[in-house]
C-alpha cells in the first residue's frame, strides 16, 4: 500500500492527532514518508475524543455526521471503505427544532417529506425548496470537489474555467441572509436554512451565499450516525494510520520547534527530541506558530492574530440521566429564543448570552451502547463568543437556564434525574488543545477569511513547515479537517518532488 519511491526515507513529524493531523499523516505515509504523530493528550482525536464514566460513553466534541462522501473519499484514497472501519445509520427524522411558540418541527430525512413540510408552512415553498437545493447542489459540487482542495497559496488557483464560468451562480459576493430571503419569507423556514451556517462562525449576513452548499449537505445528503459514536471515526483513522506504518505517540507534548538555515531541524518534547525532514502543525495554528517557534521564524505577528475573526467557542454539558426522555430525538435544536440577539452576543458585542439558543444531542436515542439501560446520554452545547472570562458561576447560570427551558419544552423532569454531569468551556479548550482564545470551531468563514485569505498552510519563513486544521484552509468542521490534511500532504509531496 505504501509507495516505494524517492520519498521513502523522508521523515515527517505531525504535531496533533486530530482529524487533520491523522489525515495528513496517512496521506504522507502512503507516499513513502516515515511519519510520527506527537499528541499531547492520552488519546487521539483532538476535539473528537471520548470519555467513559458510570456506564456512559460521551463523545466530547463533534456530533453531526454530514457529507458522508468526504469520509468515503478519504478511506477510498487508501483502497478502503468507511464500512471497513465503522457502520453508518441514517437518522430519520434528521433532527428536531423547538420554536418559541411551543411548537416543534421534525425535519424529514427524505426530500419529498421536506418539500411537503415547506409547502405546508408557506405556500409555494415546496417548489422553491427544489430550486434552492438544485442551486445548492451545484455549489456543493464546485465547492467540495474543487474549491476546498486548493492550498490557498495564491489567488491564481481560482482562475479555473468551472469556477470562473459559474462565479455568479456560486453567489460568492451575496450574503447568505439575503439569498435565503429571496426564496422564503416564513421565519421558521428561514431558521431551518440558516442554522447550519452557525457552524461556520458568523452571522448569516456575513457569510457568502456559496455556503448554501451546507443546506445540500444537510437536506440532500442526510444526517448520519457512526454506530458506537463519533469516536469510531477516530478509531478507524488510527487503525488505518497504523496499517500505513504511522507511529502515534500519545501523552507527549511538543515544547519547542528547533530551526536551522530557514528550516525546521527538530522538535523538542517533554520526553525527548525528533529530527525531521518536514514538520506538519496539526495542533492549534496560533499555538504552534506563536509559542513553539522563535519570533524570527513566525509568519504572522500577534497583531495579525488579534485581528482574526473567530468562530464561536462553546459551553458544553455532558449529562447522564437515569430515565428515558420521550420528547427528544438524537439531534435537537432549541430555537425558542431570539436568534438575532444571541448572534449579536457572539459576534457584534461579545458577552455571555442571557437567553441562548442551544443544541442537545441524545445519542442514546439511536445507540443503546452509550448509556446504561433505561438511561439517556445528553450532550448540551451553547455557542458563545470566544475570549470571555470563564467562571463557575457563569457556567452554572447557563446550565440552570437551559435545563429549565428543556423541561418546559419537552414537558419532562430532567434536572432531578441527572446522575452524572461534566462541564466543558473556554479554559478546558485552552488547557486541552491550546485553542486560540478558547475557540471551538476555528476561524469564521467570512468572505475576507476564505481560501487564500486564511493563514497559509505553508510557512513563509521556514521551507519545511506546513500547517493543517481548522485555522487554515479549507476551514472548520470534520469533513474540512479531513480535506485539510490531504491538501497539506499534497503540497508537501509536490514541494519535495
Amino acid at each position: 500500500m505504501v509507495k516505494q519511491n524517492n520519498l521513502e526515507k523522508r521523515t515527517a513529524i505531525v504535531i496533533g492527532a486530530g482529524f487533520a493531523g491523522l489525515s495528513a499523516a496517512c496521506h504522507l505515509a502512503k507516499e513513502g514518508f516515515s511519519v510520527t504523530i506527537l499528541e499531547k493528550n492520552n488519546q487521539a482525536g483532538g476535539r473528537a475524543r471520548k470519555f467513559i464514566t458510570n456506564g456512559f460513553t460521551f463523545d466530547m466534541g463533534p456530533s453531526w455526521y454530514w457529507m458522508p462522501d468526504v469520509f468515503e473519499s478519504f478511506f477510498n484514497s487508501f483502497g478502503k471503505k468507511v464500512s471497513d472501519y465503522y457502520q453508518l445509520e441514517r437518522l430519520s427524522p434528521s433532527y428536531r427544532v423547538f420554536f418559541s411558540d411551543n411548537d416543534h418541527v421534525d425535519v424529514p430525512a427524505d426530500l419529498d417529506g421536506l418539500y411537503n413540510l415547506f409547502e405546508a408552512t408557506e405556500k409555494g415553498a415546496g417548489n422553491k425548496l427544489r430550486d434552492f437545493l438544485k442551486e445548492a447542489a451545484y455549489k456543493y459540487d464546485v465547492g467540495i470537489n474543487d474549491l476546498v482542495y486548493k492550498p490557498g497559496e495564491s489567488i491564481s488557483e481560482f482562475i479555473d474555467k468551472r469556477v470562473l464560468s459559474g462565479v455568479f451562480r456560486l453567489h460568492i459576493f451575496q450574503s447568505f441572509h439575503d439569498y435565503v430571503r429571496k426564496y422564503f419569507s416564513n421565519p421558521k423556514l428561514i431558521q431551518l436554512l440558516e442554522f447550519p451556517v452557525l457552524f461556520l462562525g458568523a452571522q448569516p449576513k456575513d457569510i457568502p451565499a456559496l455556503y448554501s452548499l451546507m443546506n445540500y449537505a444537510d437536506m440532500s445528503l442526510g444526517t448520519w450516525y457512526p454506530k458506537g459514536g463519533m469516536h469510531k471515526i477516530v478509531e478507524g483513522m488510527v487503525s488505518l494510520a497504523k496499517e500505513l506504518g504511522v507511529q502515534i505517540k500519545l501523552s507527549e507534548t511538543v515544547s519547542k520547534i528547533n530551526t536551522e538555515s530557514r528550516r525546521v531541524a527538530s522538535v523538542t518534547t517533554d520526553k525527548g527530541s525528533y529530527v525531521c525532514d518536514v514538520l506538519v502543525g496539526g495542533a492549534d495554528y496560533h499555538h504552534v506558530e506563536q509559542h513553539l517557534l522563535e519570533k524570527d521564524s513566525r509568519s504572522y505577528t500577534p497583531e495579525y492574530w488579534d485581528k482574526r475573526k473567530l468562530a464561536p467557542s462553546c459551553v458544553i454539558f455532558y449529562l447522564g440521566v437515569n430515565k428515558q426522555l420521550d420528547n427528544l430525538l438524537h439531534h435537537n435544536l432549541f430555537f425558542d429564543t431570539n436568534f438575532d440577539i444571541h448572534s449579536k452576543d457572539i459576534y457584534d458585542k461579545p458577552k455571555w448570552p442571557d437567553n441562548p439558543l442551544f443544541y442537545v444531542s441524545a445519542p442514546s436515542k439511536t445507540d443503546s451502547t452509550v448509556a446504561p439501560e433505561g438511561c439517556e446520554n445528553l450532550f448540551i452545547l451553547i455557542p458563545v463568543a470566544p475570549g470571555l472570562i470563564d467562571t463557575v458561576e457563569v457556567r452554572e447560570s447557563l446550565f440552570e437556564k437551559v435545563i429549565a427551558r428543556m423541561e418546559k419544552k419537552t414537558g419532562e423532569r430532567i434536572k432531578e434525574n441527572i446522575v452524572y454531569r461534566k462541564d466543558y468551556a473556554f479554559t478546558d479548550f485552552v488547557k486541552d488543545y491550546n485553542a486560540f482564545k478558547g475557540n471551538a470551531y476555528g476561524l469564521s468563514n467570512t468572505l475576507w477569511q476564505t481560501a487564500n485569505l486564511k493563514p497559509k498552510l505553508k510557512s513563509k519563513k521556514l521551507k519545511n513547515l506546513y500547517f493543517t486544521g481548522q485555522l487554515t484552509v479549507p476551514g472548520p468542521g470534520v469533513p474540512p479537517a479531513l480535506i485539510s490534511g490531504k491538501v497539506a500532504a499534497t503540497q508537501i509531496i509536490k514541494d519535495f518532488n
